[in-house]
């Protein structure tokens, strides 16, 4: 029995995604009234998740192989050679336990919803599986079917317990989403069916395929654009302010913190491990974007008269130093970018978390009739003005370390000439600059002023301990991130090291 629990025989990737999904089907057969018990199993379902991914990782990872670790191969459909089969290795590990770690936030902040909360909490764990699966699978077409299973639970959470545009928005998700996914799903077929002689998904020999210059770029912009949807990269984002203005605010913390990597995180496993001749064609081109997606949504962000869509539209101004990083072709550039994906994880999930209890609070979204709430509620006063400055990248915060290290990437690319390089630092400099405009104009419009003062006795009351907690716990991670930001690049450095030597050094000699 010791050797089954301390080996890497042990099944651990399968059942931590089967785990959440398996456990949600049970929340049917709890009690109709009441969403205590509710809300306590899936706390504890989520928790115990979370423990069982620090065990794994902790006892049977190894930080300074690049290798994929925890590897599970089992057939499912062997007419169609489809296999069940999962590792993680550096590039991987980050992101599963930042998805544990907000899932689990995420739970406690959902706390207030006592409509039909056996469904929420249902399609939240299955949103949970659908993730870890996602970052975790080593086959094509099971990292299809992961990414797909996103699709439904989050149509279904925005639709019935969303604003009053819920409808609309939902619609307008599954839109976006679904028809890029019918373009990952082409890619998918593609690599999976001409890479070989014989069809194969596994991701270790498609990484290693070589294609027709015309034929992998072809592939590459089908992923892109499936990338792109849920990253998002502008001008295929729209999707985003709306989702995020009309969904409960637990639901925004999974799509803000959690979501959104997913699209980056395929930018990296997908286009640059499997088509790095077209990704070298086409990262000038994203670098340009990324940079202009900075200004454009910072600026966009500042003319939001909605809280949550100012907060969404900086999530997308962020989202551009994860493309430049990726887009750069350096070791700095790359590392910086994953330590943005969780950076921006903690510091968005954190934001729309504060939002939804300020909303619990005073039933405003709009900033024209906010004010003066510093001194009625100033616990959440203060919470919102320190993640803030994590925003807008305040040093000793992880925001800081990661954009720097990714204006180091772009300085010190080498795939652009010395002027380009410049410009595009620049206008990096530009966003920065605007980040701080509209998170100071945020608290300004939120919590000074006069109008809520006015009122003799405020019908509300200060943060609670629930709330503190979750504040608190997602503070914790970003100031230590910010002060030693190698416990995350020593993750994924190695992998990083591996990926760039061996796709891009040979290909692209300098």
């Amino acid at each position: 029995m010791y050797l089954v629990f301390t080996t890497n025989y042990f099944p651990w990737l399968t059942i931590i995604v089967i785990f959440p999904i398996s456990a949600g089907c049970l929340i049917f057969f709890l009690p109709h009234r009441g969403n205590k018990v509710t809300r306590w199993y899936t706390l504890c379902i989520c928790s115990l998740e979370l423990l069982l991914m620090a065990y794994a990782f902790y006892y049977n990872f190894q930080l300074d192989d690049p290798l994929v670790q925890l590897v599970e191969t089992y057939k499912w459909i062997p007419f169609f050679e489809f296999y069940w089969r999962l590792g993680i290795d550096g590039l991987s590990l980050g992101p599963v336990l930042l998805t544990g770690f907000i899932t689990t936030l995420a739970t406690l902040a959902a706390w207030p919803v006592t409509r039909n909360p056996r469904l929420f909490y249902f399609l939240m764990l299955a949103m949970y599986s659908g993730q870890i699966g996602s970052f975790s699978s080593r086959d094509l077409l099971l990292f299809f079917i992961m990414w797909e299973l996103e699709l439904i639970p989050v149509y279904l959470l925005l639709s019935l317990w969303g604003g009053k545009k819920r409808l609309y928005s939902a619609t307008k998700f599954v839109l976006y989403t679904a028809g890029s996914s019918l373009f990952l799903l082409i890619g998918v077929l593609g690599i999976g069916l001409f890479g070989s002689s014989e069809p194969t998904f596994n991701f270790e020999i498609s990484a290693h395929q070589s294609y027709a210059v015309a034929l992998e770029i072809i592939f590459y912009i089908g992923f892109l654009i499936a990338f792109a949807v849920k990253s998002p990269i502008i001008p295929l984002h729209t999707w985003l302010p709306d989702t995020h203005g009309e969904a409960h605010y637990s639901t925004c913390m999974l799509l803000a913190g959690i979501l959104l990597k997913m699209g980056a995180y395929g930018l990296v496993r997908i286009n640059m491990e499997f088509l790095p001749h077209a990704h070298s064609i086409f990262s000038p081109y994203l670098i340009t974007i990324g940079a202009i997606q900075i200004v454009y949504a910072a600026s966009t962000s500042l003319g939001q008269r909605n809280l949550k869509k100012r907060i969404a539209y900086s999530s997308v101004s962020h989202m551009g130093f994860i493309i430049i990083g990726i887009s750069s072709l350096t070791d700095t550039g790359l590392n910086g970018a994953i330590l943005q994906i969780i950076s921006h994880g903690f510091i968005g999930a954190a934001l729309f978390f504060l939002a939804g209890t300020s909303y619990d609070r005073i039933r405003l979204v709009s900033f024209d009739k906010m004010g003066g709430m510093a001194i009625a509620i100033p616990k959440v006063f203060t919470m919102f003005s320190i993640l803030s400055m994590a925003s807008l990248a305040l040093p000793g915060m992880s925001g800081f370390v990661a954009e720097l290290i990714v204006f180091f990437g772009i300085i010190t690319s080498s795939k652009l000439l010395l002027m380009p390089r410049i410009l595009i630092t620049f206008v990096m400099a530009v966003g920065m600059i605007l980040t701080p405009i509209y998170s100071l104009s945020m608290l300004r419009q939120m919590f000074y002023g006069y109008r809520l003062l006015n009122v003799p006795t405020p019908p509300f009351f200060d943060s609670g301990p629930r709330e503190l907690f979750v504040s608190v716990s997602i503070l914790l991670p970003i100031i230590g991130v910010g002060i030693y930001p190698d416990f995350i690049l020593s993750l994924s450095a190695d992998r990083v090291e591996f990926i760039l030597s061996n796709f891009f050094i040979e290909s692209f000699p300098k």
